[in-house]
């Protein structure tokens, strides 16, 4: 058996190295499936940058209109929405969304 052994030697080795890359190249931290994993964290960030961008530049766009030249029609807009005030003889209407499941 270990005359056996000692003949198929290289044959053993070369099998357990190919054996052993083949499963780190699938499973491995760098291996395939990390790989998909990795390439969907960096899609789920680029969106949410995007996102962030977005909310960053309406929040500059919203700014800007407050600053030292006041745009009275954005102010007439955020007073009506934050504190419900009309004008005389207008009627507001609230809608709010019962969205309940039973």
């Amino acid at each position: 058996m270990l005359n056996k052994l000692k003949n198929n030697y290289f044959l053993l080795v070369s099998t357990f190295l190919i054996l052993y890359f083949f499963f780190n190249l699938i499973s491995g931290q760098r291996g395939l499936i990390s790989y998909f994993e990795k390439k969907q964290i960096l899609y789920d960030l680029k969106k949410q940058e995007l996102t962030k961008i977005s909310q960053i530049n309406d929040l500059d766009f919203k700014n800007s209109l407050l600053s030292d030249n006041l745009d009275l029609d954005y102010v007439e807009i955020l007073i009506r929405e934050k504190f419900l005030f009309g004008k005389k003889n207008e009627t507001i209407y609230i809608i709010k969304n019962n969205d309940t499941e039973n």
